[in-house]
Parts: C-alpha cells; sequence; structure tokens
C-alpha cells in the first residue's frame, strides 16, 4: 500500500502535468528511481525530499502526509472557513441544496454542541469520524460517477472502498461512539436535558432543522419496513 508520501509525490507530479522522465531529470534521479519512491517500493533520503518540496513548492510536512496545509501551518477551528456566515450562501443551481445543506449543517451544529456539553473527548471524535466517513463515501460516488477522475486522489484502493472498506469504518466508529457515551454516563451520570422543551428553548433555530431531520428519516424507515412486512 503507499504510504502517504509516495501517493502525494505522485499526485504532486500529475497535477503539475509533467511526465515521470521529466520529473526525475529536474529532481536529478533515475526514472526508475523516482517510479519507486512513486510506488512506495522505496524510502528517499533528505536531499531528495528537500529538491521536491523546492520542485513541486510545498512543505515537507506536506510531502511527509503531516499535514493537509501545502505551506505546512496547522489549522485551528477558528481559523476553517464557515460557509455557513456568508451572506448569499445558496449553493449554485439549486435551492434544494441549500435547503438540505443547511437542515444538516444545523443538525450536526446541535449534536455537537450537546456532545461538548459532555466534555468527552471520546464521544465527539467518534462522531466526527463517523460523519466524517459518511461524507467520504457520498463524495467519493460523486468523484467516481461518470469514470473519468483519476482515483489516485484517494488513500484506500478503489477496490477496496466498492468492496464495503469505507462502510466498515462507519460501523466501527458508530460502536466507538455508543461505547464512548456508555463511558461518558458512567463517568458523569448525566447528559443535558434533550426532551421536546429543552431543545426547542436551547436551540430556537437549529432545533427545527433537527427534528425535520428526525421526522422525515423516521418516515422513510417506516415506509421501507412496513414495503419489506408487505412481501413477506
Amino acid at each position: 500500500m503507499q504510504s502517504d508520501f509516495s501517493r502525494t509525490l505522485s499526485l504532486l507530479r500529475k497535477e503539475k502535468g509533467i511526465s515521470q522522465r521529466a520529473a526525475a531529470k529536474e529532481l536529478c534521479i533515475s526514472q526508475g528511481l523516482l517510479s519507486h519512491y512513486e510506488n512506495g517500493a522505496r524510502e528517499p533520503g533528505l536531499a531528495f525530499v528537500n529538491k521536491a518540496c523546492n520542485f513541486y513548492n510545498v512543505s515537507a510536512d506536506f510531502l511527509l502526509g503531516r499535514t493537509l496545509s501545502r505551506d505546512g501551518t496547522t489549522i485551528g477551528a477558528e481559523e476553517l472557513y464557515d460557509y455557513s456566515t456568508e451572506k448569499d450562501n445558496t449553493l449554485r443551481g439549486s435551492i434544494m441544496a441549500t435547503l438540505n445543506k443547511k437542515l444538516l449543517v444545523n443538525s450536526v451544529g446541535l449534536l455537537f454542541d450537546l456532545l461538548g456539553r459532555t466534555g468527552h473527548k471520546g464521544a465527539i471524535t467518534a462522531a466526527s469520524e463517523y460523519l466524517g466517513a459518511a461524507i467520504y463515501r457520498l463524495f467519493r460516488h460523486l468523484y467516481r460517477a461518470d469514470g473519468t477522475q483519476n482515483e489516485d486522489f484517494f488513500s484506500v484502493p478503489a477496490r477496496r472502498f466498492l468492496n464495503g472498506a469505507a462502510a466498515a469504518d462507519m460501523l466501527c466508529t458508530e460502536a466507538d461512539y455508543v461505547e464512548a457515551l456508555a463511558a461518558c454516563v458512567k463517568e458523569k451520570g448525566t447528559f443535558p436535558p434533550m426532551n421536546n422543551d429543552a431543545l426547542a428553548e436551547s436551540y430556537p433555530g437549529m432545533y427545527q432543522s433537527l427534528f425535520q431531520i428526525i421526522h422525515t428519516t423516521g418516515e422513510r424507515i417506516q415506509r421501507s419496513l412496513a414495503s419489506r412486512e408487505g412481501k413477506k
């Protein structure tokens, strides 16, 4: 399996639009050696990493997979772009996409505020990983739908993805989430109030979004269950 370094090295070259032969010449190594580096068959020395960083104009931390920022800086929560703060944040071409985005953003915001009030890092991490896996799956299916995109963009091979690796990850992170919540109950005993009145009072705007998602999802599940029962 390719390391973060080898995959990033290969993607940077393709992004630059040059052949392996041309890149090897610029980096003062043989094409064969560059191929080994890009395939993860060999690990480079510090001198090569330095040359590659200069050639592709990225930091060593980015090239080595230690950060997602090309200049090597880390991004704090306060620095993340918040699309919801834009005055005109209607998604291009679709009112429906904007509506559903707002329902989900508001509901996730409410969820993480409640988790934050529990103070349990394990539950917060597991919830984030579960939702991250869901977004990963949806985006990757969209990315590969027309069959023209280069899936080297992803570290998980296409075959593994289609065989359910990401789905399995969601199941595992859901189990971690449930275990973390159980641990939180054992440690602290109580959670923030989550009955209808308490949520409506604490989150007057966001609660309507959560209620809508709970209602719509519940109705869809009930229809599916009824359909299956009818086929028996």
